[in-house]
């Protein structure tokens, strides 16, 4: 199978550049720097060098040998990664200071394999501090912008390139363009690699690894954890059981919904319910990572108790994948938050271990799988719930009450955007209780109510996300709805920041 590396310097988005490979069709997976050694890079067709926050100058930054250079194999720096290659060569990069830059910017190119197909002048995004003010001997420059006298460098007899421009997310304009001319006019792959390449290979994978062995799966009725159930159904049968964890914060009528569904499959369907359990740990705490944690490792110990009444499964499945492990932070990155499942898991556990076989995917090819699996396009192709549950959208301190109170708006919201088919795209949209009370005024009454915020994006992979133009009319609605059927809210707003630089969540 044909592969191409992405080298992971501590960029955010580096699974993204993974992403942008895999829809061509072309296999790409993302490997740390320092678990990569030189004599296996010829292994692959291709190596992308990740982003990253640090400097090339500074010594505790990660670095790579610079031999990679001398080993005929196609390699594309982006962002940091251009620079490391124009330092390895023997560059010079230096700190933009002022003038450094963020965001969309206009990219002026020459003739080059890269750029391809791209106009002389096209949007790229920008992010970085630093800049290649000198290339290295061999190399020329075939891209700047206004403030960046490199914004592209190549050279094409060692098929080396370096951008500084971030190519994988959709800002850039003929970013996919850019990447396509890599894969295939670079690297020369052919594009033979498809999904149902990962089913098989997971299913064999853990038929081996898991033979005889018991399997508890940590099921939340979304789609990830149940895309993971139907594939590790297929690979260990019968001895697989399905836990649902009914924490007192999930979505209107979400336990009884969850269950009507599962309850009948042959999963082994589990319900348990430990509301009290979940809200009294809770109790009193404010700061978003510790409730995340708290979460994190309460489930476990709720699947611990269950493992023991059914006979001690070895293994737990979690339906983790990509954006939660990169937002909770891995090798030099940094934490954007800590997820329940991952940054949240405690140290100490009785299962065997751990597994998640989706861990290396994208949203939308966690559907892909689903589909394949034969699962409802219902199930696969709704909106996602985050395993917290409610307490990512109450801030402050969680109580019933609070819950209550956003249960009652976020099925109002969700409602009104399901009445009707809407021209725009709706990935995710949901209601916040925010922490802040405001005067209000009801049947010549004062009031001093709660304020919610109302959310909805738009995105292809959760990574980067747009804030949703909805119809003035439909927030009308939600809001005039929420205000007179919801007591103790006197105030609605609507959330109009994209990602970045906020998240999806609102913790």
């Amino acid at each position: 199978m044909e592969k191409i590396l992405v080298l992971d310097f501590g960029g955010q988005y580096d699974q993204l550049i993974a992403r942008r490979v895999r829809e061509m069709n072309v296999y790409a997976e993302v490997r740390p720097y320092s678990a990569v050694p030189l004599d296996e890079i010829k292994e692959y067709k291709g190596v992308i060098f990740t982003g990253g926050p640090n400097s090339v100058y500074d010594e505790s930054s990660p670095h790579y040998p610079k031999e990679i250079l001398t080993l005929k194999v196609p390699i594309l720096g982006i962002c940091y990664g251009h620079q490391l290659t124009a330092y390895m060569a023997g560059g010079t990069i230096r700190s933009a200071g002022s003038i450094s830059e963020y965001g969309k910017v206009e990219l002026r190119c020459k003739k080059s394999k890269i750029f391809d197909g791209v106009p002389e002048k096209s949007v790229c995004w920008m992010s970085h501090t630093d800049y290649v003010s000198i290339v290295p001997e061999g190399f020329e420059i075939i891209a700047t912008t206004e403030n960046c006298p490199c914004a592209a460098m190549c050279d094409e007899e060692r098929s080396i390139y370096g951008v500084q421009f971030h190519p994988e997310v959709t800002h850039t304009e003929y970013g996919k363009q850019i990447l396509h001319n890599f894969v295939f006019g670079v690297c020369r792959c052919k594009g033979d690699w498809v999904m149902d390449d990962f089913i098989e290979k997971t299913v064999e994978k853990y038929k081996k690894e898991l033979e005889g062995k018991r399997v508890l799966c940590a099921l939340s009725g979304g789609v990830d954890s149940s895309v993971a159930a139907a594939l590790m159904s297929r690979a260990v049968g019968d001895r697989l059981y399905c836990v649902f964890v009914d924490h007192g914060l999930l979505r209107k009528d979400e336990g009884d919904g969850v269950e009507r569904v599962f309850g009948n499959m042959d999963l082994n369907f589990i319900r348990v319910n430990a509301q009290e359990r979940f809200l009294s740990k809770l109790a009193g705490v404010t700061d978003p990572g510790r409730k995340r944690e708290i979460i994190g490792e309460e489930f476990i110990r709720v699947f611990e108790d269950t493992a023991k009444s059914i006979g001690k499964p070895d293994c737990l499945v979690q339906g983790t994948i990509y954006p939660d492990v990169i937002e909770s932070g891995k090798g030099d990155a940094s934490v954007i938050k800590k997820h329940h499942n991952v940054g949240g898991l405690p140290e100490r556990m009785e299962f065997e271990r751990i597994i998640e076989p989706l861990r290396d995917l994208f949203k939308d090819e966690v559907r892909q799988v689903g589909l394949k699996l034969g699962l409802p396009e219902a199930l696969v192709m709704r909106q996602p719930f985050p395993g917290p549950g409610l307490a990512v959208r109450i801030i402050g301190e969680i109580t019933k009450e609070k819950a209550d109170t956003l249960r009652e708006a976020d099925a109002i919201f969700r409602g009104e955007l399901e009445k009707q088919p809407l021209d725009c795209k709706l990935s995710q949209y949901f209601a916040v209780l925010t922490d802040t009370r405001s005067v209000g005024v009801m049947g010549d009454a004062g009031t001093y109510g709660y304020t919610v915020a109302l959310r909805c994006v738009s995105t292809d992979d959760f990574m980067t996300a747009d804030w949703t133009r909805l119809p003035y009319e439909i927030l009308a609605r939600a809001s005039a709805r929420i205000t007179n059927e919801v007591r103790t809210v006197t105030r609605v707003v609507y959330d109009v920041t994209s990602k970045p630089p906020a998240t999806v969540e609102w913790e």
